[in-house]
């Protein structure tokens, strides 16, 4: 199951979900209880390629995650 992160609007608490695809799935904000969230783009794939092989991805090699 892919994991989404999710930051709740009311309070700005950033929290992750395990989701089945394709389905939506009701969440609240672990801290204030809000059900007002905004899903967020997630750029694991290229983050941890980076890391795990040892190599920038970054093609100006200035990249914020080295």
């Amino acid at each position: 199951m892919p994991i989404f992160e999710y930051k709740c609007k009311k309070c700005g608490h950033k929290m992750e979900f395990l989701e089945k695809a394709g389905r939506s799935e009701k969440h609240s904000c672990e801290k204030c209880g809000s059900s007002d969230l905004q899903k967020l783009f997630s750029t694991f794939s290229a983050t941890s390629s980076s890391k795990s092989s040892g190599s920038s991805s970054c093609p100006t090699g200035t990249c914020p995650l080295n």
